[in-house]
């Protein structure tokens, strides 16, 4: 095994300030910070952990692995993770190919490990079946950067970032609360995704949650699978089975497409709709006001640019510099806004193409 310089001891000292995380990433909030016990008596005390975060420091290398990007977010959560790392000139990317195969990245992760880069962003294509590999690398020396998909175990990753699936449902459900004429008699729909995935899980909680808080339960529900084809085949199927809505949430903008393209082909538009992820294409839609798409909850698709953002700021051992307390965040949770016409000029900038 490598030696494990100073700086890199630094890496896994544990941050103490995710609670005033909510100031640093933009649009982001953080929940409380893990304790990590793999600490280092000169965290927050070297001159480089005094150093701006944009100045230039000694070069990083970092290994970045994700899924294939067969759908409009993915895509966006790669190219804003090279984006973002192109954008320093003390940070050197190494990106693994795609994958949708647990197996081909933890090997992806193993050899990342055996290159001996300086730390590992990794969006895995399955939280739970990519942990022993996070845990492997953290052993090693090599901090894990854990993004979207959590790891089974919080001691897999130096710090986790993850955009707000139940915030989502919330964020979701309480548009249309205040936006329907009536909440007492409102007839709500969903279109969720792939039902299975935790995620999806988590933003039907949300949006019932939210639902509850003015006396609306959802009429009636179908899961698609995040693809156009999938979202404008269950859409048919709920408009055929139910002649009136008020409202209905759509959790994924890429197969909103889909779910556009059913409502026009029915006819339908009785109803206001609430899209998910904060595609561009959704917010054309919410700019151009000719569709029943009237808002879209944002799930950042920055999370792996954040990723590298933090992964230099551990190599070089500097602080976040707004926060007060030295370190690093283990765990930050970006926001779940509603992009609206009135507020869409500020978030354009920051969709995807599907």
């Amino acid at each position: 095994m490598y030696t494990i310089g100073t700086a890199r001891k630094r890496m896994l000292v544990a941050g103490t300030a995710a609670v005033a995380a909510v100031a640093l990433l933009a649009g982001c909030s953080s929940d409380s910070s893990s304790d990590d016990s793999s600490g280092s008596d000169d965290a927050g005390t070297s001159a480089d952990a005094d150093a701006s975060g944009d100045e230039s420091g000694e070069t990083v290398v970092i290994g970045f692995s994700g899924p294939a990007a067969d759908h409009g977010w993915l895509g966006a959560i790669n190219s804003a993770a090279i984006a973002e790392a192109e954008s320093y000139d003390d940070v050197e990317l190494r990106v693994a190919e795609g994958t949708n195969d647990a197996a081909l990245q933890i090997s992806q992760v193993e050899t990342f490990v055996n290159e001996g880069v300086d730390v590992i962003v990794l969006l895995p294509t399955d939280g739970a079946a990519l942990t022993e590999a996070a845990l492997g690398a953290m052993e090693a020396g090599v901090p894990v950067i854990n993004v979207d998909r959590e790891f089974s175990s919080t001691d897999a990753a130096r710090v986790t970032v993850l955009g707000d699936n139940y915030g989502m449902g919330v964020s979701a459900g309480r548009y249309i609360c205040e936006n329907v004429d009536d909440p007492s008699t409102a007839i709500v729909g969903e279109i969720a995704g792939i039902d299975s995935l935790p995620l999806t899980q988590d933003r039907t909680e949300g949006f019932n949650h939210a639902l509850e808080e003015c006396g609306i339960t959802v009429a009636a529900r179908v899961a698609a699978d995040f693809t156009v084809a999938g979202g404008q085949e269950v859409t048919a199927q709920l408009l055929s089975a139910n002649p009136e809505f008020d409202a209905i949430w759509n959790h994924d903008d890429d197969q909103g497409i889909g779910v556009l393209a059913a409502i026009d082909e029915a006819g339908r538009d009785e109803f206001f709709m609430v899209g998910g992820a904060g595609s561009l294409n959704a917010m054309e839609d919410i700019q151009a006001d000719d569709t029943v798409l009237k808002a879209t909850v944002i799930y950042p698709s920055t999370q792996a640019a954040d990723g590298i953002a933090l992964a230099r700021l551990l190599a070089q051992g500097k602080d976040m510099e707004s926060l007060v307390s030295p370190g690093i965040p283990t765990r930050v949770v970006l926001d779940a806004p509603v992009v609206t016409m009135d507020n869409v000029d500020d978030y354009i900038q920051y969709g995807f193409e599907s």
